[in-house]
């Protein structure tokens, strides 16, 4: 049995290489950059309209003479003497020969004769080249994870592809003859299968995408079979149950079959305690406990960061928050604990059912509570080391 910290640095060194894709700039939504980008081009690449209205060639007066008109995406260049305006609409190209533009608020019309209601300042509402950026300017650091903004930004400067760190794919395996799948008559001794759906939803809404899972029954051979499948397949694995050391526990017995290398058996933690890590080449497996509320602890606390940091993230594990326990609490445990809470502003509220088989509290909370092992006291507005779980 190791520590939890023991877990993590285990894990830290055995992370695998990181892989480099060229990603479609459509699809490379929460991926991380995985080198420095440049501007190809100023942004603006023209003078660029910042407002409808007119553009001018400055004189001393209130009234100018309009001669045309220019829209966005019109190619056409426009000489402007003093005195002189052109209608122009947000952004269009500035003419050279333009001093300003004045937004069509501020002015009246009759005919070609155009009336200000105020002296324009010069370079008023004209975007210059570059204000943005200049061609050859870093656009986005190596490390970025693209947002909406970054891929908007990004295609305005004309990309297509991008290189990003390929993400790893990810393979459920459930194991339990007592399984059943919901929708189907539950008979006696049987329960619902609700791990490989709760695993699945947890890694979607961490945007992994590339999921697949497996069904086994409690039988060696099909355990063995299963597993290399999903060895084949996947980059990480995740099994669900089966680890323990039951006469129908087949799980431990099918990895050293296939010679997965033991990273970790079992952590002195509550819940999760039975949690395996091993490895097979470049390829992590972990052996999730079946208790539904072990299970996704274990995926929040050491598959989510494994994940995150074989994606290219830059993040440790342990990283927890710190917030005010908002209640008195009494720890008394032999193995170091992480307690389903729910967290508002500044202050944490441990919650009742933290049992590792139910989740009607995990489904209300929003993070967990992480207590060293001991008998001691906590006191409400006590700092405590919050996991946010989002």
């Amino acid at each position: 049995m190791v520590s939890v910290q023991e877990a993590f640095s285990i894990l830290k060194n055995n992370m695998p290489a990181l892989k480099v894709k060229e990603c479609p700039l459509a699809t490379a939504r929460k991926h991380i950059l995985a080198e420095d980008l440049y501007a190809p081009i100023s942004m603006p690449p023209f003078r660029q309209s910042a407002m409808d209205g007119f553009a001018l060639g400055l004189h001393d007066g209130l009234e100018y003479k309009i001669i045309g008109e220019i829209k966005a995406g019109d190619v056409h260049q426009v000489d402007l003497m003093p005195g002189q305006a052109v209608k122009i609409f947000t952004g269009a190209p500035v003419p050279d020969s333009a001093q300003a533009v004045i937004q069509i608020e501020k002015v009246s019309e009759s005919g070609t004769v155009l009336l200000l209601t105020e002296k324009p300042k010069y370079g008023m509402n004209i975007r210059p080249i570059g204000e943005q950026n200049n061609e050859g300017d870093l656009a986005l650091e190596k490390g970025t994870m693209l947002n909406a903004a970054c891929i908007g930004f990004l295609a305005g400067l004309g990309f297509i592809t991008v290189k990003v760190y390929q993400k790893p794919t990810v393979g459920i395996i459930v194991t339990g003859n007592e399984l059943v799948q919901p929708g189907l008559p539950l008979t006696h001794g049987k329960i619902y299968e609700s791990n490989s759906v709760m695993l699945q939803t947890a890694l979607q809404d961490a945007f992994f995408e590339k999921i697949k899972t497996y069904e086994v029954n409690d039988d060696f051979d099909n355990t063995k079979r299963i597993l290399k499948e999903a060895l084949t397949e996947n980059e990480v694995v995740l099994v669900s149950g089966g680890i323990s050391v039951g006469d129908y526990d087949f799980v431990a017995q099918a990895l050293e079959s296939l010679v997965v290398e033991t990273l970790f058996y079992k952590v002195k933690q509550k819940p999760g305690k039975p949690l395996f890590a091993g490895k097979l080449k470049d390829k992590i497996i972990f052996a999730l406990p079946g208790n539904p509320a072990a299970s996704l602890t274990c995926f929040y606390v050491y598959v989510l960061p494994t994940l995150q940091m074989m994606s290219g993230l830059e993040r440790e594990y342990g990283q927890t928050e710190s917030k005010k326990l908002a209640h008195n609490f009494s720890v008394s445990n032999a193995r170091n604990q992480f307690l389903k809470a729910h967290i508002v502003g500044d202050e944490v509220t441990i919650l009742t059912h933290q049992n590792s088989s139910m989740l009607n509290t995990f489904s209300v909370s929003n993070g967990l509570v992480y207590v060293e092992d001991g008998g001691y006291e906590l006191s409400k507005g006590d700092a405590v080391s919050v996991y946010v779980v989002t």
